[in-house]
């Protein structure tokens, strides 16, 4: 198994591509801390996981929260006494909100999900992974953090700040053995655009540029990816952005 023994700290993992990796790491043999929001989706989860013969340990918490930032680590480290990948993959929308339209409120909540908490989860870790001189981050950004037409203003800042970030945690950490990585996806078909609400203006504008989109992605394609910066056959992989749109963003 490709996981074998590997603890594994991972967000946003109720539904989606979360959910998708949760169950993956735990058939490749990871024991897997899970933590989202919604209660009722983490027993679903929590079932099918013991249905794969996998380790999936289930918590509630929210990102946005400093004191449940601490619980998910301080609980990983209380059950397992250490942490090897570390995936903040937790994350909101923007409604395709330009500028112009952008309220304080939801610039906010956007960064603080998308950019703020994934500082904070690797600013706890990163101590943990030093002194086991070895650790692995991957953080979920998105196209729209490497293009500027792909999503709203707050979500584009969010995104592109987690890839600038996930490089510079590369470097700086790069001589204590540990790797960060980003996978940077296109389109995907998850829960999350169920309750999307866009921008009239927004939308239209982003729209133009969807035409060479071949397809969307499914959440088990993104998890394979995942699985793969999370095992030791990406070993010399850190610092990358690993775009996956079937080919969107090649034109």
């Amino acid at each position: 198994m490709r996981l074998d023994g590997k603890v594994v700290l991972l967000t946003g993992a109720s539904s989606g591509m979360g959910r998708e990796m949760a169950l993956l790491f735990a058939k490749e043999g990871a024991k897997v801390v899970a933590v989202a929001r919604r209660k009722d989706r983490l027993e679903e989860l929590s079932k099918e996981a013991v249905e794969l013969n996998g380790e999936v340990t289930t918590l509630e918490g929210d990102v946005s929260k400093n004191e449940d930032i601490d619980k998910m680590v301080d609980f990983t480290m209380d059950k397992y006494g250490k942490i090897d990948v570390l995936i903040n993959n937790a994350g909101v929308l923007d409604n395709f909100t330009p500028v112009g339209e952008l309220t304080d409120e939801l610039w906010d909540k956007v960064l603080n999900i998308n950019l703020t908490a994934p500082m904070k989860l690797m600013r706890k870790v990163l101590p943990i992974m030093e002194e086991q001189k070895q650790g692995n981050i991957i953080n979920t950004s998105s196209l729209g953090g490497l293009h500027g037409g792909r999503a709203g203003a707050a979500y584009s800042a969010s995104k592109f700040g987690l890839t600038g970030i996930t490089k510079n945690v590369a470097y700086m950490y790069a001589e204590k053995g540990i790797r960060c990585n980003a996978i940077c996806p296109g389109g995907v078909e998850t829960e999350i655009m169920s309750q999307f609400q866009p921008s009239e203006f927004g939308m239209e504008r982003i729209m133009k540029g969807t035409t060479n989109n071949i397809r969307s992605g499914s959440g088990k394609e993104i998890a394979n990816i995942a699985l793969f910066l999370a095992s030791d056959e990406s070993s010399f992989i850190s610092g990358d952005t690993i775009v996956a749109d079937a080919g969107w963003s090649a034109y």
